[in-house]
């Protein structure tokens, strides 16, 4: 593949909100993950010799990645109620609704999702002290995705 074009779907990549993208030609595949990296295969016919039953299970075993440590987090999680693009302020220059460390009351407005071009006002549905902010601003939400912790 072209480097320029390569170049190219990584800069489109970067700039949208595409998180990941696969690109299958003749020539070879390019994988890319935004916050990854890009991997390149070339497209060559190759015959790999199936290891014996016996010889196959140590192999899996040293082969799996270890998976990451999940840390659980305390308190009462604040979840997007639809997919949109989560905002912390009203306007590109306000001042964001909360921070780590903000007092908030239940009821109040903690971020806004734009969901369709109508900007929908989420509000804490706890009192407390925002702990965590889960998501960066101006991101793609999904449905149900953590957005802040409050405790």
């Amino acid at each position: 593949m072209d480097l320029r074009k390569l170049k190219t779907l990584i800069d489109l990549v970067s700039d949208s909100n595409v998180s990941e993208l696969e690109i299958t030609e003749a020539e070879g595949k390019v994988r890319i993950v935004k916050g990854g990296t890009a991997v390149y295969q070339q497209a060559v016919p190759m015959t790999v010799a199936q290891p014996a039953a016996a010889d196959a299970a140590p192999r899996a075993a040293v082969a799996a990645p270890a998976a990451p440590a999940v840390v659980e987090a305390t308190g009462h999680t604040v979840k997007s109620p639809m997919v949109g693009t989560f905002y912390r302020s009203s306007s590109p220059g306000a001042k964001a609704f909360v921070e780590v460390g903000s007092q908030v009351k239940e009821g109040e407005t903690i971020c806004i999702i734009e969901a369709m071009k109508i900007l929908n006002e989420i509000e804490a549905d706890k009192a407390g002290t925002v702990t965590q902010i889960l998501t960066e601003n101006g991101q793609a939400v999904e449905y149900g995705q953590p957005l802040f912790i409050i405790e």
